[in-house]
């Protein structure tokens, strides 16, 4: 009789055992609400994550707004110096470079003018730039470099030339102030040879301040413009090309005064974005807790399954625990917590890494409005995107490696064969954004329509080639595409309706067992475990 109350004992024992390992399962793969309603756990982890949203999308467009500001700023100034240092500039690039020139008179003009304009510049500009200075208060010189082969001859009518590949630079430097004069001073330097000239260079610095800032209640920056115009003339074709590249620097100004509320607002968004990085340090702590605690889990799960089933969990049971919202909620926690760090310096005034700080504040705020989809997946009618997507994703990725090879083949044949006759076609990512506009039916006609047809040859191979792309990708490949993902919305829908197939974690949660009761205390756990059960059928 001992011998039985001894085995009744420990069955009982692992009973519960059991029962609480599936209590504990049930309990992981409920719903914020169901946790709630279950157990009164207050869901911390919504509640974050929905002051996240509201606190990082906030944060984003105050950024943007400052960001558009010194956007703005750069390429107004750039459009500025064009039309100051440039002679007849139409107020738009060509092509990659801003103007060209085909006679040496325009080239003369147009580097004189430069010089004229640059050496006049206080009386001619609108806006608050100067010249550049050191620490010691002087002007910065501009430079003038030429380069141009060593040595050279050529006689196009006979069809004959002797040139020395080897290349000379010869530079000037001169007060900015009197860069006018330096025709009368140096008429030996601008005494071009046209044939052995490869480009011309002028390099300048200056200063400027954005104070469009003040309006948005911010300090000014202080710029630094170091400007370039080149006279490219490497190819030698008759077609002088005319740069103005301008590379911008902010910093912070060395010496300022300014009335109004503009350093108090700067404190309170520092504030802010430091409740920012509080707020995503605490949601990226309770999902690292969350992700231990599945874990741990999956390891009782796997030890239980192995000593009363002598079997492994399979693969598809084990990635039920391992939650990929909770990995994309931790990076884009990472990803917002340094995109805030480098906003309060910038803010500061210590850093200028705009376009670094919008990459990381950018991916963090696309990432926090794709995990909403998480809470969405709990409602049977919404999650049929989040179940087709899981579902369609291997076949997709298997079938875009295959039609990707194709594609590739079609960039590359598309650059070599129709680059010099289609300015769509000249580069390799200009190809591949072209064909993926045709294969999206976008500018096709205009596609067909710029080929120059002075090569016939060319001209037929580019229908054949154009007509055999559009056929190939648009009634086939992208009609594959998308049954691939209909086949699976079809399945999805049909498994919402018959019921999904049982792996072997979801046979165990959804059984239930009745225990033998022995002990007062004892019947009085598995009546309130059994208690909590019925709640949830509820």
């Amino acid at each position: 009789m001992y011998f039985l109350l001894v085995i009744n004992d420990k069955l009982f024992h692992e009973a519960i055992k059991e029962e609480k390992l599936r209590d504990d399962l049930r309990y992981y793969f409920m719903s914020p609400c169901e946790k709630y309603r279950t157990r009164r756990h207050i869901p911390w982890k919504m509640g974050v994550q929905i002051l996240k949203i509201i606190m990082i999308t906030t944060q984003l467009v105050l950024f943007g707004l400052n960001n558009q500001l010194v956007v703005s700023y750069k390429e107004e100034n750039t459009m500025a110096l064009k039309n100051l240092f440039l002679k007849g500039y139409s107020g738009t690039d060509v092509d990659d470079y801003s103007m060209a020139v085909f006679t040496q008179r325009d080239v003369y003009d147009s580097l004189f003018y430069a010089l004229d304009q640059y050496s006049q510049l206080g009386q001619l500009s609108v806006g608050p730039i100067s010249y550049a200075e050191d620490e010691e208060g002087n002007l910065l010189p501009l430079i003038i470099c030429k380069q141009y082969y060593k040595r050279g001859s050529l006689e196009p009518s006979d069809e004959t030339f002797d040139i020395d590949a080897q290349l000379e630079t010869v530079c000037l430097t001169q007060d900015p102030k009197t860069a006018s004069q330096w025709r009368a001073q140096n008429a030996s330097f601008f005494d071009l040879d046209f044939y052995r000239l490869v480009d011309i260079q002028l390099s300048f610095q200056l200063k400027g301040i954005n104070l469009q800032t003040v309006r948005t209640r911010e300090l000014p920056d202080c710029y630094s413009f170091f400007v370039t115009i080149a006279f490219d003339n490497q190819c030698h074709s008759g077609m002088v090309k005319i740069f103005l590249d301008i590379e911008a620097q902010s910093s912070a100004c060395r010496d300022w005064k300014i009335s109004g509320t503009a350093q108090k607002n700067t404190h309170y968004l520092l504030v802010f974005d430091a409740f920012v990085i509080l707020v995503c340090l605490t949601s990226a702590v309770l999902c690292t807790r969350s992700i231990i605690l599945a874990v741990r889990l999956l390891q009782r799960f796997s030890r239980f399954f192995l000593e009363n089933y002598n079997r492994k969990v399979c693969e598809d049971d084990q990635n039920e625990f391992l939650n990929g919202w909770y990995v994309l909620v931790i990076v884009s926690d990472l990803l917002a917590i340094v995109g805030s760090v480098l906003k309060m310096e910038i803010q500061a005034k210590s850093l200028t890494t705009y376009d670094i700080c919008s990459i990381f504040l950018g991916t963090s705020t696309l990432m926090v409005w794709v995990g909403v989809i998480r809470y969405l997946g709990y409602f049977q009618k919404y999650n049929v995107l989040i179940l087709t997507m899981k579902a369609a994703f291997p076949k997709v990725l298997r079938f875009c490696c295959c039609a990707g090879m194709i594609y590739l083949g079609y960039t590359f044949c598309g650059w070599i064969v129709l680059g010099p006759y289609h300015e769509k076609f000249e580069g390799l990512s200009r190809v591949a954004e072209c064909l993926f506009s045709l294969l999206n039916g976008d500018d096709m006609f205009t596609t067909f329509a710029q080929l120059k047809d002075k090569n016939t040859l060319v001209w037929l191979f580019s229908r054949a080639y154009l007509y055999s792309f559009i056929s190939l990708f648009i009634y086939m490949v992208l009609s594959l595409f998308i049954a691939l993902i209909t086949d699976a919305y079809e399945t999805i829908k049909s498994y919402q309706k018959n019921g999904f197939p049982l792996t072997d974690l979801q046979q165990f949660v959804r059984e239930q067992k009745d225990f033998p009761v022995f002990e007062e205390n004892c019947r009085t756990d598995v009546q309130l475990r059994h208690s909590v059960i019925c709640c949830r059928q509820r």
